[in-house]
């Protein structure tokens, strides 16, 4: 009886560590493999120099908000941003163009817990920090928006422009 147990548990425990892979890769855009493309330019090297942007998040009279809303930057430029959340909500800092920006923060309408594991995107709590170090490869305007549903709509959006 012992070992029958035993033998149920191990197999159950299989089945429940297997389960992500029978679950699939997920909405499209919330993970990128490493070969994958980025509009906004690519992955920062965070051993090579990088221009710092200071980036705040939080609410203020209604609205929600990013500072500063506008970064130029230079084709081929790295750049660290330093993120701060300085709200009392949780905000996003996600890097990409406006329509893909739109398209990701429709499917955070249907799951809006959605955990962002992708190098052009972070999710800060209340009064945290962290950091995006970023490559921009590609000349163009590009945005950095919150896509916690309600936040954009509310003014969490922010313009880069790659000359």
């Amino acid at each position: 009886m012992q070992k029958r147990y035993q033998t149920g548990v191990a197999l159950l425990a299989a089945a429940l560590l297997s389960a992500s892979a029978w679950a699939g890769a997920g909405p499209k855009g919330h993970s990128h493999s490493h070969d994958e493309a980025f509009s906004a330019g690519e992955p920062g090297d965070p051993k090579k120099p990088a221009r710092v942007v200071q980036v705040t998040m939080g609410e203020a009279d209604g609205k929600m908000l990013f500072m500063p809303a506008k970064v130029e930057v230079k084709k081929g430029e790295q750049v660290k941003f330093v993120l701060r959340n300085n709200g009392e909500l949780d905000h996003e800092f996600i890097l990409a163009t406006t329509a893909e920006n739109l398209k990701h923060g429709e499917a955070m309408k249907k799951n809006p817990d959605m955990e962002h594991d992708d190098p052009n995107g972070k999710r800060l709590a209340p009064k945290k920090a962290d950091e995006i170090v970023w490559k921009f490869t590609k000349a163009g305007q590009f945005e950095y928006s919150c896509l916690i549903p309600g936040h954009r709509e509310a003014g969490m959006v922010g313009t880069v422009v790659v000359k």
